[in-house]
């Protein structure tokens, strides 16, 4: 069988991947949705004990940070299209040491240079909105020594003033994230990319409380991030997500899912605001979409 889509998940700290492959691989298991294993996965332990879990009606723990599981799942859909769909189940904490260090491990390298699509993982609700040094303007990033010089004499400053000026915020590490994944792909950015191709899933979706549409939502909140993609993709699409439907505690069971099973919550906002029960979406779209 050749493959003919390679689908790479990514994700920070906290964004809900372990849950999200949880449900995806319940709807498979139950036939729940359009796609359908072609083959035996690689790997799945992570995403059983967290299926286990949610069984019971509570939510997975947080993936360890020096964990590397990576899963990879041969899916085809009614259309006939095949894809790898490739879960690194890593602790989040990975990624932001990526960005930090500039570095990218051997096995990321590998699975970034083979992708045709990328689906990146964003939760708004543990995204950090201060401004930084790319979004402030310049004339007020040494004010605050200005302040703290006028401090009185034996008083100490509670702010470091140089890691205050640079810190990088969480929009612009998000940003230098997919430079340093574009920049190992070998990606031609002398005009829009078609591949790989972006999808970008706003994660933990019931927890915003809002009615505007997934980009509407993510240019407002994040517009220097809607920028760069917009400069840099064709058509990147952008999906609320809510992989559970409710939030779940890890240590009190809800009864709900207990009762019905959780292949029954769960929820995806699609493009035009229209919201339908099969997580799975985003993925089957990709698979019909031939670059």
């Amino acid at each position: 069988m050749t493959v003919e889509r390679s689908i790479l998940l990514i994700g920070e700290s906290n964004v809900g991947k372990t849950h999200y492959g949880a449900q995806f691989l319940k709807r498979l298991m139950v036939k729940e949705c359009s796609l359908q294993m072609s083959g035996a996965p690689t790997n799945i332990e992570a995403f059983s004990n967290a299926l286990a879990c949610l069984t019971e009606g509570k939510a997975t723990a947080h993936t360890p940070s020096e964990a590397y599981l990576e899963s990879v799942w041969p899916v085809i859909s009614e259309q006939g299209g095949h894809a790898e769909l490739v879960w690194p189940d890593y602790g989040g904490e990975q990624v932001s040491s990526l960005v930090a260090q500039r570095q990218i491990p051997v096995k990321w390298k590998e699975r970034v240079m083979g992708a045709t699509d990328w689906v990146l993982m964003l939760r708004l609700q543990s995204i950090r909105f201060e401004e930084d040094l790319l979004s402030r303007p310049f004339h007020t990033l040494f004010e605050r020594d200005k302040e703290n010089d006028q401090t009185k004499a034996g008083d100490q400053p509670t702010v470091d003033k140089q890691s205050d000026v640079f810190d990088m915020s969480d929009q612009a590490r998000a940003i230098e994230l997919l430079q340093i994944l574009l920049y190992f792909s070998k990606a031609n950015l002398d005009q829009p990319l078609e591949q790989p191709r972006l999808t970008i899933l706003l994660s933990c979706w019931d927890e915003l409380k809002t009615e505007e549409l997934p980009g509407q939502l993510l240019e407002s909140r994040l517009p220097m991030l809607w920028s760069f993609l917009c400069s840099n993709w064709m058509s990147p699409e952008v999906y609320g997500l809510s992989s559970l439907g409710r939030p779940l505690s890890t240590d009190s069971p809800d009864e709900d899912y207990e009762i019905q099973g959780p292949e029954e919550f769960g929820y995806v906002v699609l493009p035009d605001g229209s919201q339908n029960k099969d997580i799975t979406l985003p993925i089957q779209r990709l698979m019909a979409n031939e670059a």
